[in-house]
C-alpha cells in the first residue's frame, strides 16, 4: 500500500503540503484533483523518489517498479516501436544478455536466457508494443518511422505507449489524454481498466475519470482527501458540501439567473425552443454541481454579436482534403443562428478537415461555400496557439484588437480568463499551454462572434476553466461547431450531432454513449480489414458429423446467451422510462422554487443514479449482444 503520515511538503517558499494523512490500498485505480500549482506533479516526484518530504513519512513498498509518463524524448533517430519496447528495461536487459552469450557461443547462458524471456513474455513483446501503437492511433507504417519524424502531439503518445509498456506496479500518468483523440482515449480507457496494479492518475477529462478510476484524492487547502467513487460522485459530494456556503449560493444564484433570462427571452420561439430546452438541461445540472466550483478563478463569457445572418454558411456539393486529394465528399451542410453542433468520427476520418475548410484556413477543393453578410467567425484550433505573438502580453494581444477599449476594460476582461495584474503584462513566451489556450480563447470571446468553430478548445485546460468553458458556450447565443474529445463539453453544450466517417458528413442521431460503441465496431472492422481470415481453402475442414456435433454443442449455449440479451434489454427499457420520468419532472419549472429545493436534489441524485445504471446496462447488454452475435456466425459458418 501507499501510506502518507502527517506528510509536509515544500518547493522553495510555497507549502504545498502541511501535515497531510492518506493510504491508498494495491490495485487501487485513483484519481488526483487539484488547483494549479496545488502540488499534484511534487506528489508524484515524492513517489518516484525525485523529492524527499520536508517531515512526515511517504511510505510505497520496497520491491514496487514504477512506471510514469515522461515529458520529453531523448533519441529522435529510434525507431517509434523499438522506443516503445525501450520501456521494458527487463527485455531489454535480457536481449543485451543474449546478445553478448551469442557472441561468446555459450550455450548454457543461452539456454538460461532463453528460458528467463520466455518467463518474461519476451517473445509476444514485439506484436504488445504494435498493438499499444495501434490502440493510440499509430499506423503499421508509422511503428517504423523515426520519432524525429513525429509532431509533439504524438512523441507524447509514443511516451505513453512506453509508459503503458513498462511492467509496473504503480503507474503514475499526468494528463495523458492531452493529446489523444477520442478514439485513443476510449483505447486508453479499457487498457486501464484491466491494468492490475494500483493507477495515480492526473486527468481534467471528467467521463475519463468516471470511467477509469473509483476513487479521487482532492489536494486542497494543503491536505489530501479521500473521495469514493468517480469525479461525477466527488463533485456531487463536494458540492452538497459547498453549498450551504454563502459564496457558494451567490454565485450559483447569479448563473441561474442568467441562464433563467435567456430560457425565457427563447423558450415561445420555434426556432430557439431546442437551444432554450437545452439551458433547461444545463440548469437542472448546475443546480447540484456549480458549488463545487465557488472558487474558480475563471468567469467570462462571449460577448455578444453585433450582428447576425442566416443562414451564416453555406455549403453545397463541397469536396473537402488537402492538396487536391478529397477526404469528404458531397458534402451539404447549412448553418443558421443558434445550431449548437457536435463533431464526431474516427481519427483521420476529417473532423479538422471540416473545420479549417469552414474557418476558411483551407480551400475547398470542389463545391460552393456561401457565407452569410455579417458572419463572425471565432475560430479556435490547437496551431493557433504556436501564432501568438510570444513578445507580447495578454494585455497587448487583446489592445490590438480594440485600441479604442479603456486600458482597465480590457484588465476587467482578461481577469476572467484568470490573468491579474502583472500576469496580464507578461509576455506569452514563458507561458504553458493552458495558459496559451485561455489567451486564445479570450482572444475569440472579445471579437462578438456569431459562429465559433472549436477543434479541441480543451487541450491543456484543466477542470475548473473547463467548467468556465462550459458555462460559457452554455450562454452562448451563436451558432457553435465542437470537435472535442471531452465527452461532457459535447453532452452539455450541443443540440445535435454530426459524424464524419468513409468520406461523408451526415447527421449522428444516436447519442454519445451510442457512437462509443459504433466507435467500437468500425475499429474492429477495420482491423478485420487489416487481417482478413484465411482462404477456405487453405483452413482446415472438419468432417461433417463434426460439423453437426459443433452445432449442436453451439445451439445448447445460444439459448442461455439470447435469454440473458433479452432480459438486459427488458431492464434497460424500464431504466430508460424511469429516466424519461425523472426528466419530465425536472423540466416542471416549479421544481427551482426555494420550497422545492430538497425535492430538486433528490431528483437529481435519482437522475444521477439511473444515468449510472443505464450506462452499466448498456455496456453488459452491447457485451452479451456481441457474444451472441460471434455465436449466431459460428453456428452459420457450422451448418
Amino acid at each position: 500500500m501507499i501510506k502518507i503520515e502527517s506528510l509536509t511538503l515544500q518547493r522553495g517558499p510555497q507549502r504545498l503540503l502541511d501535515s497531510a494523512d492518506l493510504t491508498l490500498h494495491a490495485g487501487q485505480k485513483v484519481g488526483l484533483l487539484g488547483t494549479n500549482g496545488a502540488g499534484k506533479s511534487s506528489l508524484f516526484a515524492l513517489l518516484r523518489g525525485e523529492l524527499t518530504a520536508d517531515a512526515g513519512n511517504c511510505y510505497l513498498p520496497p520491491d514496487w517498479r514504477i512506471a510514469h509518463m515522461r515529458q520529453e524524448i531523448d533519441d529522435l533517430e529510434r525507431i517509434a516501436v523499438d522506443y516503445v519496447l525501450d520501456g521494458d528495461q527487463r527485455l531489454r536487459r535480457i536481449q543485451q544478455q543474449l546478445a553478448a552469450a551469442e557472441a561468446q557461443q555459450d550455450a548454457t547462458q543461452l539456454g538460461t536466457l532463453y528460458a528467463e524471456l520466455e518467463a518474461h513474455d519476451g517473445f509476444s513483446a514485439d506484436s504488445r508494443a504494435r498493438t499499444l501503437l495501434a490502440g493510440l492511433g499509430f499506423t503499421a507504417e508509422q511503428c517504423e518511422s523515426r520519432v524525429g519524424e513525429f509532431s509533439g502531439g504524438w512523441r507524447m503518445r509514443l511516451n505513453l505507449a512506453q509508459t503503458l509498456m513498462s511492467p509496473s506496479d504503480l503507474m503514475l500518468l499526468d494528463e495523458p489524454t492531452n493529446h489523444l483523440d477520442l478514439d485513443a482515449i476510449l483505447w486508453l480507457e479499457d487498457w486501464l481498466k484491466s491494468y492490475p496494479g494500483t493507477l495515480l492518475l492526473i486527468s481534467h477529462d471528467r467521463d475519463f475519470l468516471d470511467a477509469v478510476v473509483e476513487h479521487i484524492v482532492h489536494v486542497e487547502s494543503r491536505k489530501l482527501t479521500l473521495y469514493r467513487g468517480g469525479y461525477s460522485q466527488f463533485e456531487r459530494t463536494r458540492a452538497e458540501r459547498l453549498a450551504q456556503q454563502q459564496a457558494a449560493f451567490e454565485k450559483q444564484q447569479a448563473q441561474r439567473e442568467h441562464m433563467q433570462k435567456y430560457i425565457a427571452r427563447f423558450r415561445a420561439q420555434a426556432t430557439k425552443a431546442r437551444q432554450a430546452q437545452s439551458r433547461l438541461k444545463a440548469l437542472e445540472r448546475m443546480e447540484l454541481l456549480s458549488p463545487a466550483h465557488v472558487d474558480s478563478p475563471f468567469n467570462f463569457s462571449f460577448r455578444e454579436a453585433d450582428n447576425q445572418s442566416n443562414p451564416l454558411l453555406d455549403l453545397r456539393e463541397g469536396t473537402l482534403g488537402y492538396d487536391g486529394q478529397a477526404i469528404l465528399q458531397n458534402v451539404k451542410l447549412q448553418l443558421a443562428p443558434g445550431a449548437r453542433i457536435g463533431v464526431l468520427g474516427p481519427n483521420g476520418a476529417g473532423k479538422s478537415t471540416l473545420i479549417k475548410t469552414l474557418a476558411g484556413s483551407l480551400p475547398l477543393i470542389a463545391g460552393e461555400l456561401k457565407t452569410g453578410e455579417h458572419l463572425a467567425i471565432g475560430y479556435f484550433a490547437q496551431h493557433q496557439l504556436d501564432s501568438l505573438d510570444p513578445k507580447a502580453s495578454p494585455l497587448l494581444h487583446l489592445a490590438r484588437l480594440a485600441p479604442q477599449a479603456r486600458e482597465q476594460e480590457l484588465r476587467n476582461f482578461l481577469g476572467g480568463f484568470d490573468f491579474h495584474g502583472s500576469r496580464a503584462e507578461e509576455p506569452v513566451l514563458h507561458f504553458s499551454g493552458g495558459e496559451k489556450a485561455r489567451l486564445a480563447l479570450a482572444l475569440i470571446a472579445w471579437q462578438k462572434p456569431n459562429l465559433l468553430l472549436l477543434d479541441e478548445p480543451t487541450n491543456h485546460l484543466d477542470m475548473e476553466m473547463r467548467h468556465a468553458l462550459t458555462l460559457a458556450l452554455q450562454a452562448f447565443d451563436g451558432a457553435m461547431l465542437l470537435v472535442s474529445h471531452d465527452r461532457a463539453l459535447i453532452r452539455d453544450t450541443t443540440d445535435e450531432l454530426w459524424l464524419v466517417a468513409d468520406g461523408r458528413l451526415q447527421v449522428y442521431d444516436d447519442d454519445l454513449d451510442s457512437y462509443t460503441r459504433w466507435l467500437a465496431q468500425f475499429r474492429q472492422q477495420q482491423a478485420s480489414a487489416a487481417n482478413p481470415p484465411t482462404s477456405e481453402a487453405a483452413a482446415p475442414k472438419l468432417d461433417a458429423k463434426a460439423q453437426r456435433r459443433l452445432a449442436a454443442e453451439q445451439r445448447q449455449r445460444l439459448a442461455p446467451l439470447k435469454k440473458a440479451a433479452d432480459r438486459l434489454e427488458q431492464q434497460l427499457d424500464k431504466a430508460q422510462q424511469e429516466m424519461a420520468g425523472i426528466e419530465t419532472e425536472l423540466a416542471d419549472n416549479d421544481i427551482y422554487s426555494d420550497s422545492q429545493r430538497e425535492r430538486l436534489k433528490a431528483l437529481l441524485g435519482r437522475q444521477a443514479d439511473c444515468r449510472q445504471r443505464i450506462e452499466e446496462l448498456e455496456l453488459q447488454w452491447l457485451e452479451a449482444h456481441e457474444a451472441l452475435e460471434e455465436l449466431q456466425a459460428q453456428l452459420t459458418e457450422a451448418s
